[in-house]
């Protein structure tokens, strides 16, 4: 582990119902390393691994064997504190309603730091604070009952909810399941400011590939409960092979760069952003002028 290293997972195993009749192994082995700052994804098809690897992140799962370490921290240790550690580590559920337990949303929201117990100040500063990142409107907002909320405002306060305890690791499950295409984009533009601007270490998990096309820096991707491989987004795109074989997909971008090389056109399909692609495309495009 390197001084960089921020979470480290090695040959983390987990059964469910382990020695019953239902026994199903949901992780064989994963192994990963996330650097201070960095914005990984993990990707795969259903039942790959994801949502089991993500919740030993902050102690939601405690390893059966394998290590999972957390700025040097081992979760597996008995004296773990778990509080500390998931003030650390926050986790978005992919399900708002399994975070959201309070009446009015400025109070859900202010749970957190009332726990920890920080001023009222300091309180109300951060409900703010998160508040207006996620795109709510503290002041229109804060006394407005969650139970009215639509499914992506709920989203948005269960993330405010862990951003106001600021943790130095944001995870997050299909963060943008629900939105709406501009909600989306503020949303993933606000990631993005996260971890640029706050230096907020972030780890996502989503099928969507444009938005992970958008996010990730690096790439994890898991079958069966196993690593397959990793890399940079251009790395992962470009492994078309890989991709078709596991039923991943990629970016609309990749998509109709592969079927251009499946025509004979000298394309590099690790051209996956916007911009880089277009200049594939039209490269085509004047090759039918000569």
């Amino acid at each position: 582990m390197s001084d960089s290293t921020i979470l480290e997972v090695k040959d983390l195993q987990h059964i469910y119902m382990e020695k019953t009749p239902l026994e199903h192994q949901a992780l064989s082995g994963v192994s990963l390393s996330v650097e201070e700052g960095e914005s990984i994804a993990i990707i795969g098809n259903t039942g790959s691994g994801k949502s089991t690897l993500i919740q030993h992140f902050n102690g939601l799962m405690r390893p059966q064997r394998g290590e999972v370490t957390v700025e040097g921290q081992y979760l597996s240790d008995p004296k773990l504190d778990v509080k500390a550690l998931r003030r650390k580590v926050g986790l978005v559920f992919q399900n708002p309603e399994d975070q959201i337990f309070e009446k009015l949303i400025g109070d859900d929201i202010a749970y957190g730091p009332l726990k920890m117990g920080l001023p009222l100040k300091e309180v109300r500063d951060r409900v703010k604070w998160a508040m207006e990142l996620v795109g709510l409107s503290f002041e229109e907002l804060k006394d407005r009952v969650t139970y009215a909320l639509s499914g992506g405002q709920k989203r948005k306060v269960a993330l405010a909810g862990v951003l106001a305890l600021k943790p130095k690791i944001l995870v997050l499950d299909e963060p943008t399941a629900g939105l709406d295409p501009r909600s989306r984009q503020e949303l993933l533009d606000q990631i993005v400011r996260l971890n640029e601007k706050e230096n907020m270490t972030v780890i996502f998990v989503s099928h969507n590939m444009e938005e992970v096309a958008y996010l990730a820096k690096r790439i994890y991707v898991l079958a069966d409960g196993r690593n397959l491989i990793d890399g940079t987004p251009g790395d992962i795109f470009g492994n078309s092979e890989v991709l078709s074989k596991h039923h991943i997909g990629a970016p609309q971008t990749v998509e109709i760069l592969a079927q251009l090389k499946a025509r004979g056109y000298p394309v590099n399909l690790k051209a996956y952003e916007i911009e880089t692609a277009a200049k594939e495309m039209v490269s085509v495009l004047q090759s039918f002028r000569r």
